[in-house]
């Protein structure tokens, strides 16, 4: 069967994909450990940050991270299916009913907290979804008393 080039292209497409890379959204934070060469030398170099935007599909999908270091802000895009990006990390999920979170640019200080998203995977881990269950303490004895009997 005569393959035409638009399958030869998804097929080759298809191959380029990583399918390591871990599910996330917009505003979750991200941790990217991003290949960094230096003369003969490679080093890994960790970018934090809020996912701000995502676009894009197959091998040229794109993300941008942005975080706030020393006063000032940074965005980074990179690749999500670069052979640069060594892992990602999902560190928190966020909460946000925006595609893109480009106001953040002119927020500041606690103006650019996005709420945390508690989502299926974290409540079955738990196994509840009330939360984690309270710490039961035993009740402290005074110095003096003698414990109490029950005749």
């Amino acid at each position: 069967m005569v393959m035409s080039n638009r399958d030869k292209i998804a097929t080759l497409e298809k191959s380029q994909l990583k399918t390591d890379r871990p599910p996330f959204k917009i505003g979750d934070t991200l941790q990217v450990y991003v290949k960094i060469q230096e003369d003969e030398k490679t080093r890994l170099q960790m970018f934090e940050g809020l996912v701000t935007s995502r676009r894009g599909s197959g091998p040229g999908e794109t993300f941008t991270v942005r975080r706030v270091a020393f006063g000032e802000g940074m965005e980074r895009t990179f690749l999500l299916h670069s052979p640069f990006i060594e892992k990602l990390r999902v560190v928190r999920g966020g909460k946000v009913r925006r595609a893109k979170l480009y106001y953040l640019r002119k927020k500041v200080g606690k103006g650019t907290r996005i709420e945390a998203r508690w989502g299926e995977e974290q409540q079955q881990k738990s196994g509840t979804t009330a939360g984690p269950a309270p710490e039961v303490r035993p009740a402290v004895q005074t110095p003096g008393q003698t414990p109490a009997s029950g005749s």
